[in-house]
This record gives structure tokens, C-alpha cells and sequence, in this order.
């Protein structure tokens, strides 16, 4: 049970780090500029969730393959 909380925060969490940290910035540039557009701070946190998910979707696959064939070897044990 454990090993599978640590997996699912290694899977998700570069995800939203990176959605965190974009957010952040683009609310500092908003509050700046008095600019209160909400699709300003939507779109970028997208593509950057985005981006994220495809430069660390092997990483995140290989996680979950890893898991998954553990899963399915403790079920045929029991």
C-alpha cells in the first residue's frame, strides 16, 4: 500500500509541480500588470502540463509498468 502512494506521487508529480510553479509566475506577472484575463493563467499551465507529460511520459510509463507487473505477481502468488 505504501509503495503504491509513493508511486502515485512519483507519477503525478512533476505534472503538478510544473502547473504549480507556472501558476505562480503567471499569477505574480497578472497581479503586476493588473491584468485579470483567467484564460492568461490557464493556457500556459497547460501547454506546460503538457510539455511536461511528453518529456516525462517514459519515466512515468516505466513506473507504472514496474508496478503493475509487481501487482500481477503478487495476485498469481496467492
Amino acid at each position: 500500500m505504501r509503495d503504491a502512494f509513493i508511486r502515485i506521487i512519483l507519477i503525478a508529480g512533476p505534472a503538478v509541480l510544473v502547473g504549480m510553479v507556472v501558476g505562480f509566475i503567471i499569477s505574480i506577472f497578472q497581479a503586476t500588470t493588473q491584468i485579470q484575463e483567467q484564460t492568461l493563467s490557464f493556457v500556459p499551465k497547460l501547454i506546460a502540463i503538457f510539455v511536461t507529460l511528453i518529456l516525462a511520459g517514459n519515466f512515468m510509463l516505466n513506473i507504472l509498468l514496474e508496478f503493475t507487473k509487481s501487482i500481477f505477481k503478487m495476485i498469481s502468488s496467492l
